[in-house]
């Protein structure tokens, strides 16, 4: 008998649904939320009742185009945390009340668990996945952290953001040069145009493997205050290559980290995941620096960089076979670290 796990995703301002069936992803939707726009950055209860309107058809949807019935569902998977609390409990509350209809059980889910697992992700049997053990640099809007994964349920955070992470180092520095929310995709897409030695920011000196991103926001900050009070239409006129130096400077903060847990592991094989990890500029990086000393590199489709449900239904699916369920009393959290 098949093994077939339905994820649910709300930890922020995505609502989706995906199934996975003996390990291959049948299907992967997302209804995104475009209210946010105008605030410059998520609202929460905005994203809550918008998550309360989309998990019905988003959840109805993943199954129809999987081919399946709701009654072939072994497990539902949810996002438990981290995210907003009160799309957490959107999600979580779908979850226990569909497993308790359709007498299933429930898996909850770790988000950043979900973001490492998706390199599992496969639409074919011969679909490649990494091998343990693997690095992977897992860099979203509120997190950055090398992880060193020994196991799909063994994790070791080798160093991670001591304050902002390297996403909010993107969207915060776009809103400055007055970009649309989300900035991240506007610096990359600005980037490609720019010099990226023009400016130059201030990059951190933080012992170990942690990272730091308030400097370089400050730096940057400043190099915008005082170049527009001689000039007001300063940013007009460089947007291109302020975007470019920022993203050099992130990906250079990003990769200083990276090669130093590769020579401390002695980890042959690097993989990089969240919503950064769509940046062409990262992707770049990584696969060139894996070409470069011969390591193997696992870069993941930009389907599954942002947040979605096919994660979640992959780390479910793992869960599942490892018979890890979880009780109809267990509740969101707000922030947890792997």
């Amino acid at each position: 008998m098949s093994i077939v796990i339905l994820g649910i995703e709300s930890s922020c301002d995505d609502t989706s649904a995906a199934v996975v069936v003996d390990g291959l992803l049948r299907s992967n939707v997302i209804a995104s939320q475009k209210v946010h726009e105008e605030f410059g950055g998520v609202v929460p209860e905005l994203a809550s009742r918008a998550h309360q309107q989309n998990i019905v058809p988003v959840v109805a949807t993943a199954i129809s185009r999987a081919g399946i019935d709701k009654h072939d569902l072994s497990a539902i998977a949810f996002t438990r945390g981290p995210g907003l609390l009160g799309s957490l409990l959107v999600g979580t509350s779908f979850a226990k009340g569909l497993s308790l209809g359709l007498r299933c059980p429930i898996i909850d889910v770790n988000h950043l668990h979900g973001h490492v697992l998706a390199h599992f992700l496969r639409k074919e049997e011969t679909d490649r996945v990494p091998e343990f053990p693997f690095i992977c640099l897992l860099i979203s809007g509120g997190n950055s952290q090398i992880v060193l994964v020994k196991d799909w349920g063994n994790m070791t955070i080798l160093g991670r953001t001591i304050d902002d992470a390297a996403g909010e180092a993107f969207d915060k520095c776009a809103k400055v040069m007055g970009l649309p929310y989300p900035g991240g995709p506007h610096i990359d897409r600005l980037a490609s145009e720019g010099n990226p030695n023009r400016f130059h920011f201030a990059k951190p000196h933080i012992p170990g493997l942690d990272y730091s991103f308030s400097g370089l926001k400050t730096s940057f900050l400043y190099t915008l205050r005082d170049a527009v009070a001689q000039d007001p239409d300063f940013i007009a006129k460089n947007q291109a290559d302020l975007a470019a130096s920022l993203q050099h400077t992130i990906i250079e903060i990003l990769m200083d980290k990276l090669r130093r847990a590769v020579e401390q592991t002695g980890v042959r094989t690097i993989a990089i995941g969240g919503g950064v990890s769509a940046n062409s500029g990262v992707r770049e990086a990584v696969a060139s620096y894996c070409e470069r000393y011969g390591l193997e590199a696992f870069i993941p489709e930009r389907a599954f960089t942002t947040d979605n449900a096919a994660m979640v239904a992959m780390a479910g699916y793992f869960k599942y076979l490892a018979k890890d369920f979880c009780q109809y009393d267990s509740t969101p959290y707000a922030r947890v670290t792997i």
